[in-house]
């Protein structure tokens, strides 16, 4: 899966509740993804600004589901991620054995876990609150073009 297809996946709800999770909570990363959907469907932002929620929401999908978008899906999903739901990250990396600085990778592209590790792993990170954030990590995470893990992606729902 790659990052443009996370966003192709969720529906208008999930991309509203994303899209204020993201105002709430990492205003810098909303304004980078509501500037993609503008770039990309040719609008001024102040236009986009003006419209419901709602809207914005489904530009900002439709925008960052494009395969032509898939780099800055990627980065708007890490710098959630790693800026703003560090400790998430920080969980997940450990859960999974990965050697990380910070939730910083120590190794550009890191090994991915035996199988049955790997099941574990994602079993318990998956247990902790919030669960459609931590679905939602998951899934960045298998999408980062750092990483090679088809035996994460096998793992993960259809709809995440």
């Amino acid at each position: 899966m790659r990052s443009n297809e996370i966003f192709s996946r969720m529906s208008a709800g999930r991309a509203e509740s994303f899209l204020t999770e993201l105002r709430q909570e990492a205003p810098p990363v909303a304004r980078m993804a509501l500037a993609a959907a503008a770039n990309a469907f040719k609008l001024r932002p102040q236009y986009l600004k003006k419209q419901p929620r709602a809207k914005q929401a489904e530009w900002m999908r439709k925008a960052l589901a494009r395969s032509t978008m898939v780099t800055t899906a990627e980065q708007i999903l890490a710098e959630y991620f790693l800026d703003h739901q560090k400790d998430l990250l920080v969980e997940w990396l450990d859960c999974a054995g990965i050697a990380h600085q910070d939730g910083v990778l120590e190794e550009a592209t890191p090994e991915c876990p035996e199988p049955a590790k790997l099941r574990a792993a994602v079993k318990q990170f998956r247990g902790g609150e919030n669960p459609e954030r931590r679905g939602l990590l998951l899934a960045a995470f298998a999408a980062q073009s750092a990483v090679s893990w088809p035996d994460l992606e096998e793992l993960l729902p259809e709809s995440e």
